[in-house]
């Protein structure tokens, strides 16, 4: 059996949504939901909260998750995701989940994890073919075109294709779950930064500057995250 790691990052000092990670969602904090719904689905073989803050590490310890604690300097979640793979290094997969996404959904990891079926791949991650004309217009809602083999071939926050010659083109909206193979994780979080990354302030674009490949799966199932306090009522509507 592979040995998936099933890493969640999980920062309070998040600048649109302080300590957003322990507020109550009906009687259990966002991180014990995140932390249940991706053991629950029974593709890893160790699930661990990676945080730098005491707080949020209490928590998990209180609920009885495994939990480390990394530094407060990472520049991203994948840096994060790349300290915690020196406690496990017995992980051949890790997956990075979202710690803001309380109804992680199963078949959607398992789509994931699925594409390292294919020995050729790498880093995996998930898009969408539901976008609204304002998901193709809004830059926080990341547009990927992909080539024949569903490689990436770009991310950007602006309209790619830009549809001079037709219409309705049926376009690929980014689901930001990242699976990776660990000695490729290792490999990518020593890249240096690149002036391409930076004007997009997508880390994606960093790794396929330096040639690596992302391959994307298309999947229908998309479950809300919260990322400012307005969210919080339709995850509530869920539940």
């Amino acid at each position: 059996m592979t040995k998936v790691l099933g890493i969640i990052p999980a920062r309070y000092a998040s600048s649109r949504f302080p300590g957003k990670p322990l507020i109550d969602l009906k009687g259990k904090s966002m991180i014990q939901r995140v932390y249940e719904g991706v053991k629950n689905s029974n593709l890893f073989y160790k699930v661990v909260v990676a945080t730098d803050d005491l707080r949020i590490f209490d928590h998990v310890q209180f609920f009885g998750g495994e939990v480390v604690m990394t530094s407060s300097e990472h520049p991203s979640g994948t840096d994060r995701c790349g300290e915690v793979l020196v406690h496990y290094p017995e992980a051949e997969i890790v997956v990075n989940i979202q710690g803001d996404e309380p109804l992680v959904n199963a078949r959607q990891l398992e789509v994931l994890v699925g594409l390292f079926q294919d020995e050729t791949v790498s880093i995996a991650t998930l898009g969408t073919h539901a976008v609204s004309e304002e998901d193709v217009a809004d830059p926080n809602r990341i547009k990927v075109v992909v080539n024949h083999t569903m490689d990436a071939l770009y991310f950007s926050r602006s309209v790619i294709p830009f549809e001079r010659n037709s219409a309705n083109y049926s376009y690929i909206r980014h689901i930001g779950l990242y699976g990776f193979r660990a000695s490729i994780l290792k490999q990518l979080i020593a890249l240096y930064p690149t002036e391409l990354e930076r004007t997009e302030s997508l880390e994606q674009l960093r790794w396929m500057y330096y040639g690596y490949k992302i391959r994307l799966a298309i999947t229908d199932i998309e479950t809300p995250n919260i990322d400012v306090p307005d969210d919080v009522q339709k995850v509530l509507d869920v539940l």
